[in-house]
């Protein structure tokens, strides 16, 4: 965890106030403000100065939700930033800034000098600025402006090669919100008994492996020699596969064709323990997505499927199961093929029993999908995409965004996948300290991160409805996902995957490497 050694500078701005008293003082109190997304050259030389004019310096710090100046921004959360700057001996309080603008916490504290730097001051006051101004000046403080002509770039540091922070931003969250490693470690065998329903499209990937013969002299044919083919099952079945690995009873409903590729799934789903409820739908095949591989590389892929709406009569068989199978969690995994679609939604939807538990997921890849057609759900774990895609939104970085969709969706916890930037967690605030929080990527080796998303689902859904805590369940979703990044292929994370993940960073956070 992180040390205490320079936790105690970091203090509300009404205890700093207390602690320096009120002008005119003995000494003179210096304050800088800022994001400080990394600490650079530039914001040391800007401290220094700052400290040179006066015996104390405080630094506030911008709170993540004010922060808008570039997408997936701050790359470091604000606890981990104040603490950045607490540990610099020049620094002597910090405070983070739950206001858009410094001009309460200057009027707070009251410095005698504010510090900004020279780049505000040229070609005239920004307005902003100009603001900062006259509240210092209020009670008699002054602004001065560091000398100099460099100016460094968080951004361009940030955009041109990332830091790894996956380990600080772990332990800076599990200690803002009192979380520890063992909770994860409790959390992750309390899953085992629970009961899920999940109510998905079944697609068989299927991996036709060949080698390069050469190509045609006359037609632009690619020749390849087939060596040989594998099926899994995908969709909402390898999310159901997922469920029951972590521990979970799982019963799964879905459509099928009558073929064989229909009797590959029942044996698959059988063999792994998931109780299937299949509708045998005569008119239309069970879904394959062929890839050919040629030498390591996918050049094609064929999918056999039928995208229409299900029939009145299939849609009454799903909702009754949804009504009588015994769970306390309705997943609803949608890859737009037909069991979702405008009609059925709101059937399905209003089938769920009074009290359960509701998570939905709805992909947008090839098909056209939106996960605000469902409200009101416990849990959603739209990508980027599919945010951007429910919203009409392509502008609004991701902050921004997810609050949008977050209010939009009127779901309890929204957690946006952000592929290998991690993901971003949206909650009611309640009485915690924050109503958003990101998790970085734990994937170390990424082999094949297709499916990831699907055990991300899997486990956060039995954590969040276990524990009731996002913060556990965004914790282990991303754990999961990385177990899965690593696996060449759609093959079903272990819980004892996931402990290796949360006992390897735990080591990481405890300088065990």
């Amino acid at each position: 965890m992180i040390d205490d050694t320079y936790k105690h500078k970091i203090k509300s701005a009404a205890e700093i106030a207390e602690i320096i008293g009120t002008p005119p003082r003995d000494t003179k109190i210096v304050m800088c403000h800022g994001t400080f997304d990394l600490v650079h050259p530039g914001h040391i030389r800007h401290l220094v100065y700052a400290r040179s004019k006066g015996a104390k310096l405080v630094v506030g710090v911008t709170a993540d939700a004010h922060v808008k100046k570039a997408d997936h921004r701050p790359f470091v959360p604000e606890g981990l930033r104040a603490m950045n700057l607490a540990a610099l001996e020049t620094v002597d309080y910090v405070t983070i800034d739950p206001n858009a603008t410094p001009i309460e916490n200057i009027l707070t504290i009251k410095p005698d000098y504010f510090v900004k730097g020279y780049e505000y001051q040229k070609g005239g006051l920004h307005p902003r600025t100009a603001e900062e101004k006259q509240a210092v000046e209020s009670y008699g403080g002054e602004v001065i402006f560091t000398p100099g002509d460099i100016v460094y770039s968080s951004s361009a540091i940030i955009e041109s090669g990332p830091p790894d922070l996956a380990v600080e931003k772990l332990i800076n969250l599990l200690d803002g919100e009192n979380r520890s490693f063992d909770d994860l470690k409790r959390a992750l065998e309390g899953l085992a008994g629970a009961r899920a329903h999940v109510v998905g499209d079944t697609i068989v990937d299927s991996l036709t492996i060949t080698s390069m013969i050469g190509a045609s002299g006359k037609t632009p044919t690619i020749s390849v020699r087939y060596e040989g083919k594998r099926d899994y099952v995908g969709g909402a079945g390898i999310v159901a596969k997922h469920v029951k690995a972590a521990g979970a009873e799982v019963t799964f409903s879905t459509v099928l064709g009558d073929d064989p590729l229909s009797n590959f799934v029942r044996k698959d789903l059988g063999d792994a323990g998931v109780i299937l409820n299949d509708v045998v739908d005569l008119t239309r095949p069970t879904i394959n997505k062929n890839a050919i591989v040629a030498d390591g590389y996918r050049m094609l892929k064929i999918d056999t499927l039928d995208n229409r709406a299900v029939s009145e009569q299939i849609c009454k068989q799903l909702c009754k199961a949804i009504r009588d199978v015994p769970s306390d969690v309705v997943m609803f995994s949608d890859f737009r093929h037909g069991m979702f679609n405008r009609e059925s939604i709101p059937l399905l939807t209003d089938a769920i029993p009074a009290g359960r538990f509701k998570v939905a997921d709805s992909q947008v890849a090839s098909r056209w999908g939106n996960i605000l057609e469902f409200r009101g759900f416990d849990l959603i774990t739209p990508n980027e995409k599919e945010a951007r895609f429910s919203l009409g939104d392509q502008d609004t970085v991701i902050r921004p965004l997810g609050t949008k969709l977050y209010q939009e969706a009127d779901c309890k916890v929204l957690i946006l996948k952000l592929g290998a930037r991690g993901l971003m967690t949206f909650r009611d605030p309640g009485g915690e300290p924050r109503s958003f929080f990101g998790v970085d990527s734990f994937a170390d080796h990424v082999v094949d991160a297709v499916g990831s998303g699907d055990a991300l689902l899997a486990y956060a859904t039995l954590a969040l409805k276990t524990t009731g805590d996002p913060v556990i369940a965004s914790i282990l979703g991303a754990m999961a996902a990385a177990a899965e990044c690593e696996l060449d292929g759609n093959i079903p994370v272990e819980p004892e995957m996931v402990l290796k993940k949360i006992e390897t960073y735990e080591r990481r956070a405890n300088f065990g490497g």
